[in-house]
């Protein structure tokens, strides 16, 4: 089922909580809508189930308009964030509950309980109440109740948020070996970036009722549009600067802590315009040696170090005494200590450029 939206706004009185979205969810995919709380991404899931309706604008199943359908028309499936299963109910009788409102026969009902409980791998635990399951098995038991209806879309609303770390990495791959079994359009709202990244065939940013960006996750997180996804995406160090050269292939930006060149830009910009550059922790390189030499080279000081076995974070202090984070993977044996002057340096191409960011709100 293909989900298109089209300038849709919704409003509760003077707040505009979605605006003007245009958004199209693919056939067949695992979709993500990702941002803040209070971004507008539960009422954009909302507005899709049927359970709210738009201010303006049109929503289309496979091209037909079901923007005023009601909710219980529009053959959805809906996980919630409290899984919402009936405490004095198996697991059996919970997945059967919504086959039998819609009437199904004996046999139907079955073997449709029969299949979910196979694809979620719940067979064995058929006949336990929901207190006697674990949080992820409780998950799974939602996720079956609304697969065996057959929905055409599935939502997936902050679905693993009270799982622990755990069970939230197993329901990750439970989820996704799910969707590519039975290859249901899929709408996942969450604030968790890492799951989106993980995840997401698509991934669509929300801030304050706007779509900002949306892309696979790795152009997402490679080439965001803005500072606001720069910074949600993952980790990363933004700089203001000046445009002091520009070309296609090059631009040369003039920052508090030093000149950068750069190879990569989200868009055009001229001589003269005031930009954000984006540094991701780990393109930032040490100058482990004390040469004083490499590429877009700039000083810094040692606030504090974290040692993770595996990783390194360096937390610096740059000449404006703004912070700036490095992150290392098997950072080698070195004597720095908190308070020390350090080199840093960075490639062309990870210096990526971009508009300077409007003041958009908290999101919150």
């Amino acid at each position: 089922m293909e989900v298109v939206f089209k300038s849709i706004y919704k409003r509760y009185g003077q707040t505009t909580a979605v605006h003007d979205l245009n958004l199209t969810i693919q056939r067949g995919a695992l979709h993500f809508l990702l941002g803040p709380s209070g971004c507008g991404k539960t009422t954009t899931l909302r507005m899709l189930a049927g359970l709210e309706q738009p201010s303006e604008g049109q929503l289309f199943f496979d091209g037909k308009d079901v923007t005023f359908q009601p909710a219980v028309e529009r053959g959805i499936g809906m996980v919630f964030q409290n899984y919402a299963l009936w405490p004095h109910m198996t697991v059996y009788k919970n997945i059967e509950y919504g086959l039998k409102l819609r009437k199904l026969s004996n046999q139907e009902i079955k073997r449709r309980i029969d299949e979910v409980m196979d694809i979620t791998r719940l067979t064995q635990y058929a006949e336990r109440l929901p207190g006697q399951l674990s949080g992820g098995q409780q998950q799974r038991v939602a996720l079956a109740r609304a697969l065996a209806i057959r929905p055409n879309v599935l939502l997936l609303d902050e679905p693993l948020s009270n799982l622990d770390a755990k069970l939230r990495m197993e329901m990750r791959d439970n989820i996704l070996r799910i969707h590519k079994q039975t290859g249901i359009t899929t709408v996942y709202v969450t604030h968790d970036q890492r799951e989106a990244l993980s995840m997401g065939s698509k991934i669509s940013v929300m801030h304050v009722g706007r779509l900002i960006q949306t892309d696979d996750p790795r152009t997402l997180y490679k080439s965001p549009r803005t500072p606001f996804i720069a910074s949600f995406i993952g980790e990363t160090n933004l700089l203001t600067g000046k445009v002091k050269e520009w070309s296609d292939s090059e631009s040369r930006i003039e920052t508090p802590i030093g000149t950068f060149h750069s190879t990569v830009h989200s868009e055009v910009f001229k001589v003269g315009d005031t930009v954000a550059l984006s540094l991701r922790p780990e393109a930032v390189m040490i100058d482990w040696h004390k040469t004083g030499q490499g590429e877009n080279f700039f000083q810094a000081s040692v606030e504090h170090l974290t040692y993770l076995g595996e990783s390194e974070q360096f937390q610096l202090k740059t000449s404006d005494g703004k912070g700036l984070k490095v992150n290392f993977y098997h950072a080698p044996d070195h004597d720095f200590k908190d308070g020390d002057s350090i080199g840093c340096y960075i490639a062309a191409d990870d210096v990526l450029v971009l508009p300077a960011q409007p003041d958009m709100g908290p999101g919150t």
